[in-house]
Protein backbone atom coordinates (compact mmCIF):
# COMPACT_ATOMS: atom_id res chain seq x y z
CA UNK A 1 0.00 0.00 0.00
CA UNK A 2 1.24 3.58 -1.15
CA UNK A 3 2.48 5.66 1.82
CA UNK A 4 -0.66 7.82 3.14
CA UNK A 5 -3.43 5.71 1.72
CA UNK A 6 -4.84 4.97 5.18
CA UNK A 7 -5.03 8.58 5.91
CA UNK A 8 -6.54 8.89 2.32
CA UNK A 9 -9.18 6.54 2.91
CA UNK A 10 -9.63 7.78 6.51
CA UNK A 11 -10.28 11.38 5.00
CA UNK A 12 -12.67 9.66 2.08
CA UNK A 13 -14.84 7.89 5.51
CA UNK A 14 -14.88 11.55 7.09
CA UNK A 15 -16.06 12.92 4.32
CA UNK A 16 -18.78 10.26 3.21
CA UNK A 17 -20.09 10.40 6.97
CA UNK A 18 -20.82 14.14 6.42
CA UNK A 19 -17.60 16.28 7.93
CA UNK A 20 -17.62 19.05 6.05
CA UNK A 21 -14.16 20.06 6.71
CA UNK A 22 -12.91 16.56 5.55
CA UNK A 23 -14.50 17.19 2.17
CA UNK A 24 -12.96 20.46 1.99
CA UNK A 25 -9.53 18.70 2.56
CA UNK A 26 -10.37 15.95 -0.13
CA UNK A 27 -11.52 18.41 -2.67
CA UNK A 28 -7.99 20.63 -2.24
CA UNK A 29 -5.98 17.05 -2.08
CA UNK A 30 -7.70 15.39 -5.10
CA UNK A 31 -8.06 18.76 -7.25
CA UNK A 32 -3.97 17.78 -8.55
CA UNK A 33 -4.48 14.77 -9.54
CA UNK A 34 -7.84 15.43 -11.80
CA UNK A 35 -6.36 18.39 -13.09
CA UNK A 36 -2.91 16.40 -14.11
CA UNK A 37 -5.61 13.87 -15.85
CA UNK A 38 -7.47 16.51 -17.64
CA UNK A 39 -4.81 18.80 -18.87
CA UNK A 40 -2.94 15.94 -20.07
CA UNK A 41 -6.09 14.88 -22.40
CA UNK A 42 -7.43 18.80 -23.40
CA UNK A 43 -4.08 20.39 -23.70
CA UNK A 44 -6.59 23.79 -24.00
CA UNK A 45 -6.38 25.67 -20.51
CA UNK A 46 -9.81 27.18 -21.03
CA UNK A 47 -11.27 23.60 -21.41
CA UNK A 48 -9.24 22.04 -18.60
CA UNK A 49 -11.21 24.31 -16.18
CA UNK A 50 -14.73 23.52 -17.32
CA UNK A 51 -13.59 19.66 -17.43
CA UNK A 52 -11.83 19.85 -14.08
CA UNK A 53 -15.04 21.47 -12.49
CA UNK A 54 -17.53 18.74 -14.38
CA UNK A 55 -15.72 16.11 -12.88
CA UNK A 56 -15.86 17.91 -9.23
CA UNK A 57 -19.54 17.93 -9.60
CA UNK A 58 -20.23 14.60 -10.43
CA UNK A 59 -17.90 13.01 -7.60
CA UNK A 60 -18.52 14.88 -4.44
CA UNK A 61 -22.28 14.05 -4.84
CA UNK A 62 -21.73 10.94 -5.59
CA UNK A 63 -19.25 10.16 -2.68
CA UNK A 64 -21.86 8.62 -0.58
CA UNK A 65 -22.20 5.87 -3.33
CA UNK A 66 -18.88 5.01 -2.73
CA UNK A 67 -18.50 1.25 -1.25
CA UNK A 68 -14.69 1.62 -0.88
CA UNK A 69 -12.75 4.08 0.10
CA UNK A 70 -9.81 2.91 -0.59
CA UNK A 71 -10.60 2.89 -3.79
CA UNK A 72 -11.42 6.24 -3.84
CA UNK A 73 -8.47 7.57 -6.41
CA UNK A 74 -9.38 5.15 -9.21
CA UNK A 75 -13.13 5.95 -8.94
CA UNK A 76 -12.69 9.95 -9.23
CA UNK A 77 -10.21 9.32 -11.90
CA UNK A 78 -12.72 7.16 -13.72
CA UNK A 79 -15.14 10.20 -13.57
CA UNK A 80 -12.51 12.22 -14.41
CA UNK A 81 -11.64 9.98 -17.74
CA UNK A 82 -15.85 9.83 -18.95
CA UNK A 83 -15.66 13.92 -18.76
CA UNK A 84 -12.62 13.73 -20.87
CA UNK A 85 -13.85 11.27 -22.91
CA UNK A 86 -17.31 13.24 -23.44
CA UNK A 87 -15.62 16.69 -24.26
CA UNK A 88 -13.23 14.94 -26.82
CA UNK A 89 -15.81 13.41 -28.36
CA UNK A 90 -18.38 16.61 -28.49
CA UNK A 91 -15.65 18.83 -29.42
CA UNK A 92 -14.25 16.29 -32.29
CA UNK A 93 -17.91 15.99 -33.87
CA UNK A 94 -18.30 19.75 -33.35
CA UNK A 95 -16.06 20.44 -36.57
CA UNK A 96 -12.89 18.96 -35.42
CA UNK A 97 -12.03 21.92 -33.19
CA UNK A 98 -8.71 20.66 -31.41
CA UNK A 99 -5.68 23.13 -31.22
CA UNK A 100 -3.71 23.11 -34.75
CA UNK A 101 -0.11 21.08 -34.80
CA UNK A 102 1.62 24.71 -34.53
CA UNK A 103 -0.05 26.05 -31.67
CA UNK A 104 0.97 25.36 -28.20
CA UNK A 105 -0.61 28.49 -25.68
CA UNK A 106 0.92 29.29 -22.73
CA UNK A 107 -1.32 29.76 -20.04
CA UNK A 108 -1.62 33.42 -19.38
CA UNK A 109 -1.23 32.96 -15.49
CA UNK A 110 1.09 30.04 -14.75
CA UNK A 111 3.60 30.88 -12.18
CA UNK A 112 6.70 30.01 -12.05
CA UNK A 113 6.41 26.44 -11.56
CA UNK A 114 4.51 26.18 -14.42
CA UNK A 115 6.49 27.96 -17.04
CA UNK A 116 8.98 25.83 -16.06
CA UNK A 117 7.41 23.05 -16.83
CA UNK A 118 6.26 24.22 -20.22
CA UNK A 119 9.11 25.24 -21.16
CA UNK A 120 10.09 21.42 -20.81
CA UNK A 121 7.23 20.27 -22.52
CA UNK A 122 7.94 23.29 -25.85
CA UNK A 123 11.87 21.71 -26.04
CA UNK A 124 12.82 18.72 -28.62
CA UNK A 125 11.53 15.50 -28.00
CA UNK A 126 8.65 16.16 -25.06
CA UNK A 127 7.08 19.17 -27.60
CA UNK A 128 6.66 16.32 -30.35
CA UNK A 129 5.44 13.98 -28.02
CA UNK A 130 2.79 16.40 -26.52
CA UNK A 131 2.20 17.78 -30.30
CA UNK A 132 1.51 13.84 -31.15
CA UNK A 133 -1.08 13.53 -28.30
CA UNK A 134 -3.00 15.79 -30.51
CA UNK A 135 -3.55 13.29 -32.93
CA UNK A 136 -5.15 10.42 -30.45
CA UNK A 137 -8.43 9.69 -30.89
CA UNK A 138 -10.84 10.82 -27.82
CA UNK A 139 -10.63 7.67 -25.66
CA UNK A 140 -7.06 7.21 -26.25
CA UNK A 141 -6.20 10.25 -24.84
CA UNK A 142 -7.89 10.32 -21.94
CA UNK A 143 -6.12 6.88 -21.61
CA UNK A 144 -2.79 8.25 -22.36
CA UNK A 145 -3.38 11.01 -19.06
CA UNK A 146 -4.17 7.75 -16.77
CA UNK A 147 -1.26 5.66 -18.59
CA UNK A 148 1.46 8.94 -17.83
CA UNK A 149 0.51 8.90 -14.60
CA UNK A 150 0.50 5.30 -14.14
CA UNK A 151 4.18 6.01 -15.46
CA UNK A 152 5.15 8.53 -13.19
CA UNK A 153 4.43 6.38 -10.19
CA UNK A 154 0.88 7.99 -9.27
CA UNK A 155 -1.62 5.79 -9.91
CA UNK A 156 -0.73 1.55 -10.26
CA UNK A 157 -1.93 -0.50 -12.80
CA UNK A 158 -5.15 -1.79 -10.73
CA UNK A 159 -5.75 1.62 -10.25
CA UNK A 160 -5.42 2.42 -14.18
CA UNK A 161 -7.92 -0.86 -14.34
CA UNK A 162 -10.32 0.55 -12.33
CA UNK A 163 -10.52 3.73 -13.95
CA UNK A 164 -11.32 2.34 -17.05
CA UNK A 165 -14.18 -0.14 -15.45
CA UNK A 166 -12.04 -3.13 -16.65
CA UNK A 167 -9.66 -6.08 -15.83
CA UNK A 168 -5.89 -5.58 -15.49
CA UNK A 169 -5.03 -7.93 -18.15
CA UNK A 170 -7.24 -5.56 -20.53
CA UNK A 171 -6.32 -2.60 -19.69
CA UNK A 172 -2.81 -3.81 -20.89
CA UNK A 173 -4.12 -4.56 -23.90
CA UNK A 174 -5.55 -0.86 -23.82
CA UNK A 175 -2.47 0.85 -23.30
CA UNK A 176 -0.69 -1.28 -25.73
CA UNK A 177 -2.80 -0.03 -28.62
CA UNK A 178 -2.90 3.45 -26.98
CA UNK A 179 0.96 3.29 -27.25
CA UNK A 180 1.31 2.12 -30.69
CA UNK A 181 -1.13 4.71 -31.69
CA UNK A 182 0.54 7.75 -29.56
CA UNK A 183 4.39 6.62 -31.28
CA UNK A 184 2.67 5.88 -34.98
CA UNK A 185 1.71 9.78 -34.03
CA UNK A 186 4.77 11.01 -32.74
CA UNK A 187 6.20 9.23 -36.02
CA UNK A 188 4.13 11.77 -37.91
CA UNK A 189 5.08 14.87 -35.92
CA UNK A 190 8.26 14.12 -36.52
CA UNK A 191 7.92 13.62 -40.39
CA UNK A 192 5.84 17.41 -40.35
CA UNK A 193 8.46 18.87 -38.70
CA UNK A 194 11.25 17.00 -40.48
CA UNK A 195 13.79 20.22 -42.40
CA UNK A 196 13.69 19.74 -44.96
CA UNK A 197 10.13 17.58 -45.11
CA UNK A 198 9.94 14.84 -47.56
CA UNK A 199 8.89 15.73 -51.16
CA UNK A 200 6.19 13.08 -51.16
CA UNK A 201 4.83 13.70 -48.11
CA UNK A 202 3.91 17.79 -48.45
CA UNK A 203 2.47 16.52 -51.91
CA UNK A 204 0.33 13.88 -49.65
CA UNK A 205 -0.71 16.77 -47.75
CA UNK A 206 -2.69 18.39 -50.23
CA UNK A 207 -6.21 19.70 -48.78
CA UNK A 208 -4.93 19.49 -45.08
CA UNK A 209 -6.11 22.88 -43.25
CA UNK A 210 -3.62 21.75 -40.38
CA UNK A 211 -5.66 20.66 -37.63
CA UNK A 212 -4.99 17.24 -36.35
CA UNK A 213 -7.58 14.56 -37.12
CA UNK A 214 -8.25 10.34 -37.42
CA UNK A 215 -8.74 10.78 -41.09
CA UNK A 216 -5.48 12.54 -41.88
CA UNK A 217 -3.74 10.18 -38.90
CA UNK A 218 -4.17 7.01 -41.10
CA UNK A 219 -3.55 9.17 -44.40
CA UNK A 220 0.07 10.35 -43.22
CA UNK A 221 0.93 7.71 -41.23
CA UNK A 222 -0.01 5.12 -44.18
CA UNK A 223 3.12 7.41 -45.87
CA UNK A 224 5.26 7.77 -43.41
CA UNK A 225 5.56 4.04 -42.43
CA UNK A 226 6.24 3.41 -45.85
CA UNK A 227 8.91 6.31 -46.67
CA UNK A 228 12.36 5.35 -45.94
CA UNK A 229 13.12 9.00 -45.76
CA UNK A 230 10.47 9.74 -43.00
CA UNK A 231 11.06 6.68 -41.17
CA UNK A 232 14.86 7.83 -40.47
CA UNK A 233 12.80 11.36 -38.78
CA UNK A 234 11.43 8.56 -36.08
CA UNK A 235 14.12 6.64 -35.42
CA UNK A 236 15.60 9.55 -33.94
CA UNK A 237 12.80 9.34 -30.80
CA UNK A 238 13.52 9.19 -27.63
CA UNK A 239 11.53 6.35 -25.76
CA UNK A 240 8.27 7.56 -24.08
CA UNK A 241 9.13 6.32 -20.40
CA UNK A 242 11.95 8.73 -20.40
CA UNK A 243 9.84 11.91 -21.33
CA UNK A 244 7.35 10.84 -19.25
CA UNK A 245 9.10 9.80 -16.18
CA UNK A 246 11.01 13.52 -16.58
CA UNK A 247 7.02 15.82 -16.69
CA UNK A 248 5.41 13.47 -14.45
CA UNK A 249 2.59 15.25 -12.72
CA UNK A 250 1.46 18.50 -14.19
CA UNK A 251 0.89 20.71 -10.79
CA UNK A 252 -2.58 22.83 -10.70
CA UNK A 253 -1.63 26.51 -11.40
CA UNK A 254 -2.58 27.76 -7.67
CA UNK A 255 -4.98 31.09 -8.98
CA UNK A 256 -7.03 28.08 -10.71
CA UNK A 257 -7.31 25.73 -7.94
CA UNK A 258 -8.66 28.71 -6.14
CA UNK A 259 -11.09 29.44 -8.88
CA UNK A 260 -12.57 25.91 -9.51
CA UNK A 261 -12.76 25.22 -6.12
CA UNK A 262 -14.30 28.75 -5.32
CA UNK A 263 -17.03 28.75 -8.37
CA UNK A 264 -20.95 28.63 -6.99
CA UNK A 265 -21.67 25.29 -8.91
CA UNK A 266 -19.05 23.43 -7.44
CA UNK A 267 -19.52 24.87 -3.90
CA UNK A 268 -23.15 24.01 -3.96
CA UNK A 269 -22.03 20.42 -4.94
CA UNK A 270 -20.05 20.09 -2.10
CA UNK A 271 -22.27 21.15 0.07
CA UNK A 272 -24.99 19.24 -1.13
CA UNK A 273 -22.65 15.96 -0.17
CA UNK A 274 -22.58 17.33 2.90
CA UNK A 275 -25.82 17.16 3.75
CA UNK A 276 -26.38 13.54 2.04
CA UNK A 277 -23.81 12.34 4.58
CA UNK A 278 -25.10 13.96 7.53
CA UNK A 279 -27.22 16.82 8.86
CA UNK A 280 -23.94 19.35 10.10
CA UNK A 281 -23.50 23.12 9.79
CA UNK A 282 -20.90 24.24 7.56
CA UNK A 283 -18.42 27.50 8.72
CA UNK A 284 -19.91 29.28 5.09
CA UNK A 285 -23.02 27.70 3.74
CA UNK A 286 -22.88 27.22 0.07
CA UNK A 287 -18.93 28.01 -0.62
CA UNK A 288 -15.79 25.87 0.26
CA UNK A 289 -14.48 27.74 2.98
CA UNK A 290 -11.78 29.76 1.53
CA UNK A 291 -9.58 29.48 4.86
CA UNK A 292 -9.20 25.57 4.52
CA UNK A 293 -7.48 25.95 0.96
CA UNK A 294 -5.34 28.41 1.64
CA UNK A 295 -7.55 31.43 -0.58
CA UNK A 296 -7.49 35.25 0.00
CA UNK A 297 -10.14 36.63 -0.92
CA UNK A 298 -8.16 40.03 -0.78
CA UNK A 299 -4.95 38.30 -3.07
CA UNK A 300 -4.90 39.40 -6.53
CA UNK A 301 -6.56 37.18 -8.74
CA UNK A 302 -7.56 34.81 -6.10
CA UNK A 303 -4.42 33.02 -5.61
CA UNK A 304 -3.65 30.94 -3.07
CA UNK A 305 -2.09 32.72 -0.51
CA UNK A 306 -1.06 30.32 2.06
CA UNK A 307 -0.20 26.84 0.23
CA UNK A 308 2.84 26.81 -1.90
CA UNK A 309 1.18 24.76 -3.89
CA UNK A 310 -1.46 21.98 -4.43
CA UNK A 311 -0.08 17.89 -4.44
CA UNK A 312 -0.87 14.40 -4.19
CA UNK A 313 -0.04 12.88 -1.71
Amino acid sequence: MRAGRADETSLVVAAQAGDPRALDDLAATYLPLVYAIVRRAMGELADVDDVVQETMLRALPELRTLRAPECFRPWLATIATRQISTHLHRRQADAERTAPLDEMADPPDADAENLALIHVELSGHRRKTVRASRWLDPDARALLSLWWLETAGRLTRAELAAALGTSVAHAGVRVQRMRNQLELSRSLVAALEASPRCPQLTAALGGWDGVPSTLWRKRITRHTRSCADCGRTADELVPLERLIVALALLPAPLARSATVLDKPALAGATENAVVMGADRPRSAPGRLPASRLGYSANSPEGRLSRHPSLRVR
